[in-house]
C-alpha cells in the first residue's frame, strides 16, 4: 500500500491555503480532507465535495516545495 495525499496549494483558494495532508489509506485521507474543507474552506460535507477532493489525491507524499499552478 502506497501512502497518498492531497495538496491544497495546488487547488486555488481565496485563502491561498499551504496545507498538505497525507495518509496511508484513502479512505482516511478522505476523511480529514472533508474535515480541512469544511472547517477552513465553509465548504458543505457532501458526495460531491467527496468526489471532487478525491480528483485531486496523489500517490506518495507531499512535494517540500509548492507545485507549479498551472495556468499562472
Amino acid at each position: 500500500m502506497s501512502r497518498k495525499y492531497i495538496d491544497c496549494r495546488e487547488i486555488p483558494s481565496e485563502n491561498h491555503c499551504s496545507v498538505a495532508i497525507a495518509a496511508d489509506s484513502e479512505a482516511e485521507l478522505l476523511e480529514v480532507a472533508v474535515q480541512h474543507a469544511v472547517a477552513v474552506h465553509h465548504h458543505p460535507d457532501s458526495a460531491a465535495l467527496r468526489d471532487l477532493l478525491k480528483q485531486h489525491f496523489k500517490e506518495g507524499s507531499p512535494p517540500i516545495q509548492a507545485p507549479a499552478m498551472s495556468g499562472a
